[in-house]
């Protein structure tokens, strides 16, 4: 067969297609592992302070499989179990978490699973300080379902036993609203309100919690938040979210924090 220049920018033209079509085509990951190590100035779970007021070292892993199927693991020091139950044992917490997510259709999508917090070795209740027989073993499970529609998101938790200590409050409930704004140049806006409510108590640790977070993310895995955070505590719950030095565990504060990804 006679090769002429003409034959010969065919075939490279061919190639050249090819090659592109096999780059963008190339196969989806059956699973992605993802881990993070990051710093912030006041640990806040739902609004309450977990250490005092003071930084928290905090470590996660996540493994996710393209079916949609997920699973992870979130660490991090505290000291509420110590200052607001005033146990002796119970300075880290250890979550463990998993579920499925998937689309109903191409905005709307769903978020189903369960959680367990673990603060291993804590011997929360064992003084009971708040009240004879009225703390427990701080542990607490959740299963969770949250429905996301483009930028905006709705959460509700339930846990299925003995919520962060409280006797008789297996069923406490939290719901959480949320949004998550892109406004360029790396950064986005996400404010947000949740209600707490815990069983048994009176109505004494149901509270408000809001917050409004604007992330930074420089590339190369380095992202900064800045959160400007506050609850209904003082009001709304009187001194029941107090440690054992009569600080507000829920007062408003700004957080600041650093992650690298990797």
């Amino acid at each position: 067969m006679k090769f002429t220049p003409l034959k010969a920018a065919a075939m490279l033209a061919m190639l050249a297609s090819t090659a592109s079509f096999a780059q963008t085509k190339a196969p989806e990951p059956d699973y992605t592992l993802a881990y993070s190590a990051g710093v912030v100035t006041d640990y806040r779970f739902r609004g309450i302070a977990q250490t005092a007021f003071k930084p928290a070292l905090q470590l996660t892993a996540d493994f996710t499989h393209k079916n949609g199927f997920y699973l992870g693991a979130f660490g991090s020091n505290v000291n509420w179990i110590k200052d607001f139950n005033n146990a002796t044992k119970g300075s880290y917490e250890l979550d463990l978490f998993g579920g499925y997510k998937g689309s109903i259709t191409k905005e709307l999508g769903y978020d189903l699973g369960l959680i367990t917090y673990i603060y291993p070795g804590n011997n929360s209740g064992a003084a009971e300080t708040r009240g004879a027989g009225s703390v427990s073993n701080a542990n607490t499970t959740e299963f969770y379902g949250a429905l996301t529609y483009n930028m905006f998101s709705a959460k509700y938790s339930r846990s299925t036993g003995n919520f962060l200590g409280f006797l008789n409050s297996s069923g406490s409930q939290y719901f959480d609203l949320s949004a998550n704004f892109d406004v360029g140049s790396g950064f986005t806006v996400t404010p947000h309100i949740g209600r707490q409510n815990v069983r048994g108590q009176n109505g004494l640790g149901d509270y408000t919690d809001y917050s409004v977070t604007l992330a930074k993310d420089f590339g190369n895995g380095l992202s900064a938040t800045g959160a400007l955070v506050g609850t209904t505590t003082k009001k709304g719950a009187g001194t029941f979210y107090r440690d054992s030095n009569n600080k507000d565990l829920g007062k408003s504060t700004v957080v600041v924090g650093l992650k690298y990804s990797f």
